[in-house]
């Protein structure tokens, strides 16, 4: 698996990065939201390069032209709750696309809440096969929910490419999906990368528990 680190260059994706992690300017849900778009609309530019291209003949009020746009059949799939600001950013560039839902939350298997499980519940999809399946999850700790948000999706199908991209990574849930996707066809673009999970399975530094910033606290 490729592994592209935006924070690795200097972009205004830093200053969007900065906003989200401030524990005062985070306070404020819609702005909380629209960082997560920001930073969407960056990642999927950077994806876009990625893409497979050809020259189109395209017709203006005065002459023909020729313009190289991207060929992919692009699905943009999102892990619910946290993952919809995302997805509503990376359809503001890849408008066409087809778009996919999984329905997947972390539960903790022990009083000390120390060992995270995954469940999918709900999986909807467009058929995949030969696409371009875009999977995105604003914080990627464990990998498990990407992992198994694509085992759910391919009951749709098999993509030809497959494109993951978060906002905030940790170091050993990337290595854990170098283990499942070894293959450096699949690419994954984070906003940043983080060193560690905390004993919760949550990313340190990190920014806290997305869903519940964008949303409010769920019981």
């Amino acid at each position: 698996m490729k592994v592209i680190n935006l924070s690795d260059s200097n972009s205004v994706l830093n200053k969007y990065m900065s906003e989200l992690r401030n524990v005062d300017i985070q306070k404020e849900r819609m702005r909380f939201r629209q960082n997560i778009i920001r930073i969407g609309h960056v990642e999927a530019y950077e994806i876009s390069k990625f893409l497979t291209y050809s020259l189109k003949t395209i017709q203006t009020p005065l002459d023909e032209c020729l313009v190289n746009t991207y060929d992919d059949n692009v699905v943009v799939g999102t892990v619910f709750r946290a993952g919809l600001p995302l997805h509503q950013a990376f359809l503001d560039i890849f408008d066409e696309a087809g778009n996919a839902f999984v329905s997947a939350y972390r539960y903790y298997k022990d009083r000390e809440m120390n060992e995270v499980g995954i469940k999918v519940e709900y999986c909807a999809s467009p058929e995949l096969n030969g696409k371009t399946l875009i999977l995105v999850d604003p914080m990627l700790a464990t990998g498990g929910s990407l992992e198994l948000a694509y085992e759910a999706l391919k009951s749709k199908g098999t993509p030809k490419r497959l494109v993951m991209a978060c906002v905030i990574a940790a170091q050993s849930g990337i290595e854990y999906l170098q283990k499942i996707f070894p293959s450096d066809d699949v690419v994954l673009v984070c906003g940043a990368i983080d060193p560690i999970l905390n004993e919760h399975k949550y990313i340190v530094p990190g920014l806290g528990d997305a869903g519940d910033l964008m949303y409010g606290e769920k019981i």
